[in-house]
C-alpha cells in the first residue's frame, strides 16, 4: 500500500512538472505574440513620427514608398533568412539555450525601440526583431510538439497557439490606448518585462532538451512523403489566409468609393478581434478533437471551410439587406447592412482554421519527432509559407484596384479550396477510400 502510495505521489509530481513546463511554453509564446503585435498596430504611427519622405542613404534619397514597404518586409526577410540555421541550431543543440538566447535578444531589441530617431535605425531594429521572432516561435513549437505524447500532440499546440491569439487580442486593442496616454517608452517597458519573465520562467522551470541531431535533417525532410503531401497544401493556403486575413479589415475600412465599407477605426478592429477570438478559443478543443479523429481529417475540413467562407465574403451586402442589418451604434457609429455580416463571417473563418491549424502543426511534429529534427521540421513549414505571404498582398492589391475588392476574395477562396483539393488527391491516391483517415 504505502509503495503504491509513493509511486502514485511521484507519477501526480511528474505530471504536475510536466505541466508547468507547458504553462512556461504557452507563456513565451503570449509574450512572443504581443510584442508582434504591438508593433503592428503601431506602424502607422511609427511612419508618421519618423517621416519616410526624408530619408537618405550614403546621400541618396530613398523613395518614401520602399521606405515605408521596408517597415514590414525587412522584418519578413529577416524572419526568411533566420529560419534555417535557427531550426538547424535548435535540431542540433538544447533547444531550451536556443530559446533562452532568442528571448533575451527579443528583450534587449523591445528595449531599443524607443531609441529609434530614423527610419534606417527602424528598420534594422524591425529586422532584429523578426531574427528573434522567429526563434521564439520554432523552439517554443518544436518544444511542445517534442514534449507531448502523439496523442496530445495537437492538443497542446492548439493551447500554445490559443496563448499567442490571446497576445494578438490585447496588444492590438491595447497598444493605441497606452499610446494616447503614456507614449512609446511605457508600451515597451510592458513587452520587455514580459519577455523577462519569460526568460525567467525557461531557465528556472524548463528541463535541459537531451535530443542531439548531427548531419542537416532539412534534406532528409524536405523529400519527407508526409511533409510533400503537406506543404502541395500549405504552399496554396498560404496565398488564401494571407489575402483574406489582410483585406477582411482593408474590406472594413476602405472607402465606399474603393469599395469598402468606410467604418470607423474602432469597427475595424472589431472585424480582426472577430476572427483571431473565435480562432483562439476554438483551438482550446479542436486540437484534441484531432488527436482522437486523425489529424487530416481536420486540415481538410478546415482548410476547406476557410475557402467557402471567403467566397462568401462579397454577400455581405446582400445578406445584411436582407437581414436588415444597416444600423447606428454606440462608439462604432453608423454601419451599412454589409458591416455585422462581415463580422460574422470573420468570426467564422478563425472557427475553420481554428480546425486547420492545430492538426497541421502536429502533423509535422509528428514528422519531425519520427524522423530526427522537430525544429527542421517546423523551419520546413515555414519557409513554405513565406512565398503566399510575401506575393498574396501583391495579387490582392492589384486585384482590388484592377477587377473589383470582391474578386479578392474569391481569389483567395480559390486559393484555399485548391490546396485541400490537391491535399486529398494525394492522400486518396495512397490511400484510397481511409484518405482522411490514415493519418
Amino acid at each position: 500500500m504505502d509503495g503504491n502510495h509513493v509511486d502514485s505521489d511521484d507519477e501526480q509530481a511528474d505530471e504536475e512538472g510536466a505541466d508547468l513546463q507547458f504553462y512556461v511554453l504557452y507563456l513565451t509564446r503570449f509574450a512572443e505574440g504581443f510584442g508582434f503585435i504591438t508593433l503592428l498596430t503601431l506602424l502607422p504611427n511609427y511612419i508618421n513620427q519618423l517621416d519616410p519622405q526624408g530619408t537618405t542613404v550614403l546621400g541618396i534619397s530613398i523613395s518614401a514608398g520602399f521606405i515605408i514597404g521596408m517597415y514590414t518586409t525587412g522584418f519578413t526577410l529577416a524572419q526568411t533568412v533566420a529560419v534555417v540555421p535557427m531550426a538547424w541550431a535548435g535540431d542540433r543543440f538544447d533547444k531550451r539555450t536556443v530559446l533562452l538566447g532568442v528571448l533575451g535578444l527579443g528583450a534587449a531589441v523591445y528595449a531599443l525601440f524607443p531609441l529609434v530617431d530614423s527610419s534606417v535605425s527602424f528598420i534594422f531594429i524591425r529586422a532584429l526583431q523578426g531574427v528573434a521572432a522567429t526563434g521564439a516561435g520554432l523552439m517554443t513549437l518544436s518544444l511542445v510538439g517534442q514534449l507531448a505524447t502523439v496523442d496530445t500532440r495537437a492538443q497542446r499546440i492548439g493551447r500554445a497557439n490559443a496563448a499567442r491569439f490571446l497576445a494578438s487580442i490585447f496588444g492590438s486593442l491595447s497598444a493605441g490606448w497606452l499610446l494616447d496616454q503614456f507614449g512609446f517608452s511605457p508600451i515597451f517597458a510592458i513587452i520587455v518585462v514580459l519577455m523577462t519573465v519569460a526568460w525567467v520562467g525557461v531557465y528556472g522551470r524548463l528541463d535541459p532538451d537531451p535530443t542531439r541531431i548531427t548531419g542537416f535533417p532539412f534534406s532528409d525532410l524536405a523529400v519527407n512523403r508526409r511533409i510533400l503531401t503537406m506543404t502541395s497544401f500549405r504552399a496554396q493556403y498560404a496565398f488564401a489566409v494571407t489575402i483574406v486575413r489582410t483585406w477582411v479589415p482593408i474590406y472594413a475600412g476602405t472607402e465606399v468609393a474603393s469599395g469598402g465599407l468606410g467604418v470607423v477605426g474602432i469597427a475595424v478592429a472589431v472585424t480582426v478581434t472577430a476572427e483571431k477570438a473565435t480562432n483562439m478559443l476554438g483551438q482550446l478543443f479542436t486540437g484534441r478533437l484531432s488527436d482522437t479523429y486523425g489529424r487530416a481529417l481536420f486540415v481538410f475540413a478546415g482548410g476547406g471551410a476557410y475557402g467557402l467562407v471567403a467566397i462568401a465574403i462579397p454577400f455581405a451586402d446582400s445578406i445584411g439587406s436582407a437581414v436588415g442589418t444597416a444600423m447606428t451604434l454606440p462608439v462604432l457609429g453608423t454601419l451599412p447592412a454589409a458591416y455585422l455580416p462581415l463580422v460574422a463571417l470573420s468570426g467564422l473563418l478563425g472557427v475553420a482554421d481554428s480546425f486547420r491549424e492545430p492538426a497541421s502543426m502536429a502533423l509535422f511534429a509528428d514528422e519531425g519527432q519520427d524522423n530526427g529534427g522537430v525544429a527542421s521540421s517546423f523551419g520546413i513549414r515555414e519557409l513554405v509559407w513565406r512565398p503566399g505571404s510575401v506575393l498574396g498582398p501583391l495579387i490582392a492589391g492589384w486585384l482590388m484596384v484592377e477587377v473589383s475588392m470582391a474578386s479578392v476574395f474569391y481569389v483567395g477562396g480559390a486559393f484555399a479550396l485548391t490546396g485541400v483539393g490537391a491535399f486529398f488527391a494525394i492522400l486518396f491516391a495512397t490511400h484510397g477510400r481511409n484518405a482522411l483517415t490514415a493519418w
